[in-house]
């Protein structure tokens, strides 16, 4: 049914048109109702129409090759969706689902070019509208994709300079090239206070030399409790990653049976068909 002038109030593609503009968009825009949980349309559908949300909430999802439910977007009041499949006349990219009572404004193509010639400059709204979908969707490859546990932790690091120093320094107190330095350190250490200098700076038992090696290991064990924390960090987003996969595989494997299970029933009704044809055949 057509929409009252009064719908197109508060929406942004209509915000530009002036008072006479208006009522002649409002004789050819449609106005729509959905109850929640109703469906608006299925991915795969063709689609010759965009929407307005006017008041309510409509849910866009997809599902994957996995049949997992992905939900793009939320779309509430005065966002628009079902662009695309109007403007390229291809199918439907996602299903639409209301979560609550809605009301939605319908543009069809023809209503979309009255709508530009009218007000060329609406036509930025619209391609706002969706550089906003296109980068949800781009967030939702990013965050849904396996990844890699080793380059988000380095991503991390690069962002305090204390965690990489924290990582060098856990990694160099455990290594060789320490304990050889230590070893040169102590033995030249010791040497001068008991053998080289007539007057030692730190005679037996080695006052300061204790000090100094005392208040290294306090900051060595801190730098390797960072060190150990951020190991267990990424331990456990590792254990989140092998777990979205066993997900996905698990997922994967049960569409595998369920077409396995068509293929199956459908061969049955097939020989079934072609016991009956040779058993009329025969008689």
């Amino acid at each position: 049914m057509a929409c009252n002038i009064e719908l197109l109030d508060g929406i942004a593609l209509f915000d530009l048109l002036d008072a006479e503009q208006r009522p002649a968009l409002a004789e050819v825009i449609d106005y729509q109702t959905l109850a929640a949980g109703a469906e608006l349309f299925q991915a795969g559908e063709p689609g010759e129409s965009l929407f307005i949300v006017r008041s309510g909430q409509i849910e866009l999802y997809i599902k994957d090759t996995a049949g997992q439910k992905i939900v793009l977007t939320v779309a509430g009041a005065g966002d628009l969706f079902g662009e695309l499949s109007l403007l390229d006349a291809g199918p439907r990219t996602a299903t639409a689902v209301a979560l609550e009572d809605s009301g939605l404004l319908i543009l069809d193509r023809d209503d979309l070019l009255l709508l530009f010639q009218k007000n060329p400059d609406t036509a930025l709204h619209l391609l706002a509208g969706m550089s906003s979908m296109t980068r949800k969707a781009d967030e939702l490859l990013r965050t849904r994709v396996s990844r890699n546990v080793n380059e988000e932790m380095a991503h991390q690091a690069t962002t305090s300079i204390l965690l990489r120093i924290a990582d060098w320094l856990a990694w160099f107190s455990g290594s060789m090239p320490f304990l050889i330095s230590h070893t040169v350190w102590f033995t030249v250490w010791i040497s001068l206070n008991t053998i080289i200098l007539p007057n030692p700076f730190d005679p037996f038992p080695f006052g300061l030399l204790t000090m100094i090696v005392s208040l290294e290991a306090i900051f060595l064990a801190c730098f390797v409790l960072i060190s150990q924390n951020r190991q267990a960090e990424k331990d456990k987003v590792r254990a989140d990653i092998e777990y979205d996969v066993n997900i996905k595989a698990e997922l994967e494997v049960a569409h595998l049976h369920e077409k396995t299970d068509r293929m199956y029933e459908n061969m049955l009704s097939r020989f079934a068909r072609l016991e009956k044809m040779l058993t009329e055949k025969a008689s």
